[in-house]
């Protein structure tokens, strides 16, 4: 499935060309999310995510495969919510001449990505990747400095993307290119309706649609942009499994209006009985929806807040 931009935005008549209006607010279709919560998660599965994160590094492998299709020489490169490190770092492979930077909100994180450079490189400090403790809504970069923001199975732990897709614009340079994942609304649709079934408080996070990312990339005045979607689907032996990768990739209930008290046995029965009916060839399925999506940076034609920018001539007197 492919996403196509709606014409969102209305257009007035003057002299100098055509001025475009502002798009409107763009309203989240997914619940907030307690950012904290998120970086304790984050941080609290450092030691073990390199180990669990088959799908991140699955649906990596697809990113790096699309990027063999785009003419790019990039001098430095942006890994968004680089976790632990391993995208990042097959970006140094595929880009040998250019300088990567990783970058999470969790330092744990961090800590476990410089652990996995070779020894030598370590001791000689001759590192391909460089890292840096910070949220990617608020970059510690200068404006123009990156050729290519990439960030793999992490916008969607933003609570609201736009202002990290408004800063990632902002620290790439004119003609860079922005291609990153995250889940989509349909992300472990199964563990939902199964904790559904039975109890009314919210166990899973919800995700933000295709086309309303779609769109916030056209307000935050990318060009080109590209989106697509796939659900890959994981299976396990029982639910517990599946609660454990989740565990170990830090990806837990960080709902802001999550139940504080611990969940009662009684729910999780409900929750793995529900769950069981599901079962195919003595496997459940666990469904996970990617989204993909790229654009680039035009030459400077919009404002911050995604007005045109005209340049008014003055009209030549005849004769002149």
């Amino acid at each position: 499935m492919r996403w196509s931009p709606r014409p969102e935005e209305s257009t007035h008549e003057s002299d100098g060309g055509q001025i475009h209006a502002a798009a409107p607010g763009l309203a989240l279709n997914a619940p907030p999310l307690e950012r904290c919560a998120v970086r304790r998660a984050s941080s609290r599965a450092a030691a073990t995510y390199a180990g669990a994160a088959v799908l991140a590094r699955e649906v990596e492998a697809r990113m790096l495969e699309r990027l063999q299709y785009i003419l790019l020489d990039p001098v430095r490169i942006l890994d968004a919510g680089c976790g632990a490190g391993h995208g990042a770092r097959r970006l140094a492979e595929r880009y040998p001449g250019a300088r990567v930077l990783g970058l999470d909100f969790a330092l744990p994180m961090l800590q476990a990505a410089r652990s996995h450079g070779p020894w030598l490189r370590r001791v000689l400090k001759r590192a391909h990747v460089d890292y840096l403790c910070a949220d990617f809504a608020s970059v510690p970069l200068p404006a123009a400095s990156v050729d290519l923001a990439w960030s793999n199975l992490a916008l969607h732990c933003a609570d609201d993307p736009l202002p990290a897709l408004k800063e990632l614009r902002r620290v790439l340079k004119t003609g860079g290119l922005l291609m990153f994942s995250c889940y989509g609304p349909d992300t472990l649709k199964e563990l939902k309706s199964a904790f559904a079934a039975h109890d009314g408080a919210a166990h899973v996070h919800g995700f933000i649609d295709m086309h309303d990312l779609g769109d916030m990339l056209s307000a935050c005045a990318y060009s080109a942009p590209v989106m697509d979607m796939e659900v890959i689907t994981l299976t396990y032996a029982d639910v517990d499994a599946l609660l454990a990768d989740l565990r170990a990739t830090g990806q837990q209930n960080a709902l802001a209006e999550r139940r504080r008290g611990l969940t009662g046995k009684r729910v999780f029965r409900a929750m793995r009985a529900a769950y069981a009916d599901l079962r195919r060839d003595g496997r459940l399925p666990a469904s996970f929806e990617i989204v993909y999506g790229h654009a680039w940076k035009p030459p400077q034609g919009r404002s911050e807040d995604g007005r045109a920018i005209v340049t008014m001539q003055p009209r030549r007197a005849k004769g002149v």
